[in-house]
């Protein structure tokens, strides 16, 4: 009879502190942003170690990367596990990376094992997750579910160093070209997992080990501008005045005594503000911010986005400014696979973990992977909640924990 797959935990902790080390910051972090040399150097070792247990190594016009554990049935679609190397500029050793170690620790413990799936396995590295050197994030896994890479990204240049995504992109892929081959996008897939740090505190305050979520909340992205008139500080009386400023400042006060007072399950962000000509002794002539509005319903965000718009136009008839609005960004709330995340349910009580159901405020790439496949996520504690910051810490034994529910997850698929 053949042995049960079990985590090696020693394995995947120690394979934690490797790839921290491609990219490490003073801070005890990781800077590894999306198509740089360090994005690099962590999937050609990636490659190295799937090639040293025999694995077949892939990737495709995104760059995307693939390594397969063949099955039975060649023929049928893979069961797709992984999540993204890439991170932030001061970003932490889990995100991301925690999620693509743990899938790769499943197949090497599938193979310990001689477990021999009905269908092939795959581990899937996606290509700018964070969107933070390239916007927009997601773009391994937007492209892979397009089946191309969108022309327009093509001339898009990085924040860091201001070279152009083709290039990094088309450089990524000949740099592994000679020693893996080619997949192409959009291959099928019978169903996808990815496992994640939570981003937030509520496993850790409740002491829950994991996280079955069950879909990831709308979002949509406002560009806001006021533009008034500029005069001098000094002279210009209050009934003279069209400040796009006060304007602003009065509509946003208002917004965030409303929004999310008002409704629990909404996010409400001003992260930008800026003012023209900037200058400490005149009038602004413009003012202008963001907004990062999230809800997981999207006649609430419809709701909500309106109750915006009155809100802001009404802040600038009362100050004689005018006003515009632009949508940047608008993603559809999802629901998870009903019959993924029974699975992993059933995996939970296996596996005797205490879980909750959860709804992502983030999004990921297992968000766009939810309209090509059947998918769904587990999420892990981490401390404090912290995230996208060098003191991004996931406690040892809840790693663990997260890989050996994952690994009961996909038995659980594989049945």
């Amino acid at each position: 009879m053949m042995p049960r797959p079990e985590i090696n935990g020693e394995r995947l902790l120690a394979r934690l502190d490797l790839f921290a080390a491609v990219g490490a910051t003073p801070g005890g972090g990781v800077n590894r942003q999306a198509l740089t040399v360090g994005d690099r150097e962590a999937r050609s070792l990636l490659t190295r170690l799937a090639k040293a247990r025999g694995f077949s190594v892939f990737q495709d016009d995104a760059a995307n990367l693939f390594i397969r554990m063949e099955g039975r049935d060649g023929s049928l679609p893979p069961l797709l596990i992984g999540s993204h190397l890439d991170s932030q500029p001061s970003g932490g050793r889990f995100d991301g990376a925690l999620g693509t170690l743990t899938a790769f620790e499943v197949l090497e413990s599938l193979a310990d094992a001689a477990f021999e799936p009905d269908r092939p396995v795959e581990v899937v590295a996606w290509t700018n997750e964070e969107g933070c050197r390239f916007a927009p994030g997601c773009m391994g896994s937007r492209a892979f579910v397009e089946g191309k890479v969108p022309a327009e990204w093509e001339g898009l240049r990085a924040t860091d160093d201001g070279s152009r995504f083709n290039d990094d992109r088309l450089a990524t892929i000949e740099a592994l070209a000679p020693e893996i081959g080619h997949r192409r996008l959009g291959f099928p897939v019978a169903a996808y997992l990815e496992l994640h740090i939570e981003q937030g505190p509520s496993l850790e305050s409740a002491e829950i080990p994991v996280g079955i979520v069950t879909g990831v909340q709308g979002t949509r992205w406002l560009e806001v501008l006021f533009e008034g008139q500029t005069a001098h500080a000094g002279t210009t009386a209050l009934q003279f005045r069209r400040d796009p400023l006060k304007a602003l400042t009065r509509g946003l006060a208002a917004l965030y005594e409303t929004v999310m007072p008002e409704k629990d399950d909404a996010r409400f962000t001003v992260g930008r503000i800026a003012v023209t000509p900037g200058s400490v002794n005149a009038i602004p002539a413009t003012a202008s911010c963001t907004i990062d509005l999230r809800h997981p319903d999207t006649f609430v965000l419809d709701q909500l986005e309106e109750d915006i718009r009155t809100q802001l136009a009404g802040a600038a008839e009362t100050e004689s400014v005018s006003f515009f609005i632009r949508k940047t960004v608008d993603m559809a709330p999802v629901t998870f696979s009903e019959d993924v995340v029974a699975a992993l349910q059933a995996a939970a009580r296996t596996a005797g973990f205490k879980t909750r159901s959860m709804i992502s405020g983030a999004f990921h790439d297992a968000l766009f992977l939810a309209g090509h496949a059947p998918s769904a996520m587990i999420f892990v504690p981490c401390r404090d909640g912290l995230s996208h910051n060098e003191a991004e810490y996931v406690k040892p034994e809840d790693s663990v924990a997260g890989a050996r529910m994952f690994l009961a997850s996909v038995l659980e698929l594989l049945s």
